[in-house]
């Protein structure tokens, strides 16, 4: 679907794909639990404003994809791609601002700019928009970072420029605080750890 050249396939990725054919074990824990309404980041907030096309939503119906051997095949290819890709920079060094968030056309970007690339290039080949969601989490160290979060009727799975991989949510070891919500990408909703309490127990809140 999108050419990005040949990805080797490990055994975990097979293992992936077979048990996208299995029904789900009881106790899987398949999608984060949604809280409130929240302030969206501010960083969404500003690159809406310069790039509006981006950022088109209103209310709408959630829409999950069928998580297909193909979909996962595609995803793959799209998070490796932006990961070789794109160069990891900080804002700072790159804008000289603490936070922006922007599309990597230079080639550099940080965890929110590999995020917005993804989601915009599978936007673009014909996925829904509505099953995209950027996604605020507290990564393993407790600090601030961005994935994109795939909702899917095989459960919540994260893009993440910090793996190859494309991994269940709960397989992640991150704290998430919060996300878009499926109805609208201009509203953002706090999210809750449906899992045992010990899975999150080390990281800080928010």
């Amino acid at each position: 679907m999108f050419g990005f050249g040949g990805q080797g396939k490990g055994l975990a990725v097979v293992a992936i794909l077979i048990g996208l054919n299995a029904p789900a074990r009881a106790g899987d824990v398949l999608y984060a639990s949604l809280g409130d309404t929240t302030r969206s980041p501010i960083g969404w907030v500003e690159f809406c404003a310069e790039n509006p096309g981006d950022c088109r939503g209103g209310a709408s119906q959630p829409r999950d994809i069928v998580m297909s051997q193909t979909a996962w095949r595609d995803l793959l290819r799209v998070n490796r791609w932006v990961n070789e890709t794109v160069k990891p920079i900080t804002d700072m060094d790159h804008w000289g601002v603490i936070e922006k968030w922007s599309l990597p056309s230079d080639g550099y970007g940080d965890c929110e700019d590999y995020v917005l690339l993804k989601r915009k290039m599978l936007i673009d080949a014909g996925w829904p928009r509505e099953a995209l969601l950027i996604t605020v989490v507290r990564d393993k160290k407790g600090e601030g970072h961005a994935v994109l979060t795939v909702k899917s009727n095989k459960g919540e799975f994260v893009l993440d420029n910090q793996n190859e991989n494309v991994l269940a949510w709960t397989e992640t070891g991150y704290r998430f605080v919060k996300r878009q919500s499926q109805s609208d990408p201009n509203v953002w909703v706090s999210l809750g750890d449906s899992r045992p309490a010990v899975a999150t127990a080390s990281a800080r809140d928010r």
